[in-house]
């Protein structure tokens, strides 16, 4: 049996940091939507008693590193399954890019093992067993348009964001969460308008949703890597309606309303940056087959 999902990346409309916490992860309010920016992941159950990652992107791992690997071995051990599984996963979102391809590889395993393995378990199950692997597995294994509090593990699903365009801008290098994170100073940064992110998004006000873009990474992410802001810069210059990092970056996002402005801020990007996408907002949830 052979099962197919489908893994697509997300972007940070918020992103505020509020504490750092006792058990060393940071207290995070963040609005996350889904955008057409996918893996692919293929399950074949084996009938040896093994998980096998087969990936051609030499920076994927192909062990116990890989999380949709720890997501088939956790399902394994809750559930005592004496089956293994092949898990091919073809990229197509950079890797260590702010954009959650690795959770979305992640939570697109716990799907598609549900349906291998026939364990008939909830979106809401399968997010909470999520929660254990990473912080953005949980938003991942639904997708769609969300406000993630506590670790980011805690869900609170809102409306679609209004239809738009989104261009996506990678530098050549990779940016680790963890520094960014034990670089961040809370004492003198802009936090963002979250709550009023969430009333723009569910009454669609788009110029709303241009305005209240923040990403309180930004502070580090763009201080410790100059390209960022350079990305960042170039990107309005050519006309996209609204700027931002995703997550600790290095990826920045437009949002563009017309596509009539999408290829010429798309081939402006192309001429510096090597991975750049035009891709439109996804922002709703995954449904259980």
């Amino acid at each position: 049996m052979r099962i197919l999902e489908k893994a697509p990346a997300k972007i940070n409309l918020s992103l505020d940091v509020l504490y750092k916490r006792p058990d060393n992860f940071h207290e995070v309010e963040m609005i996350m939507t889904t955008i057409d920016l996918a893996d692919h992941i293929e399950l074949t159950e084996l009938s040896a008693d093994t998980i096998k990652i087969i990936s051609h992107n030499r920076f994927v791992p192909d062990d116990y590193r890989n999380l949709a690997y720890q997501a088939a071995k956790l399902l394994k051990e809750k559930y005592h399954i004496k089956k293994g599984v092949s898990i091919s996963i073809s990229k197509t979102i950079p890797v260590a890019a702010g954009l959650a391809g690795g959770s979305s590889d992640a939570a697109a395993a716990l799907r598609g093992l549900n349906k291998l393995w026939k364990l008939g378990l909830t979106l809401d199950e399968l997010a909470d067993i999520g929660s254990e692997i990473g912080s953005d597995v949980s938003f991942c294994v639904y997708g769609g348009t969300a406000l993630a509090t506590g670790r980011g593990e805690k869900i609170q699903h809102i409306s679609p964001p209004p239809h738009c365009w989104v261009i996506l801008a990678k530098p050549t290098i990779g940016v680790s969460t963890a520094d960014v994170y034990q670089n961040l100073s809370l004492e003198n940064v802009k936090h963002p308008d979250v709550k009023g992110m969430v009333r723009a998004v569910e009454s669609q006000n788009y110029e709303e949703i241009c305005s209240l873009l923040g990403n309180v990474l930004e502070s580090v992410t763009l201080e410790m890597y100059p390209e960022v802001a350079m990305i960042k810069d170039q990107m309005k210059r050519f006309g996209a309606d609204a700027v931002l990092m995703s997550g600790s970056g290095p990826t920045v996002f437009g949002l563009v309303q017309y596509e009539s402005k999408v290829q010429r801020v798309y081939n402006g990007l192309r001429g510096f940056c090597g991975q750049v996408f035009a891709v439109r907002m996804l922002g709703d949830q995954h449904q259980l087959d």
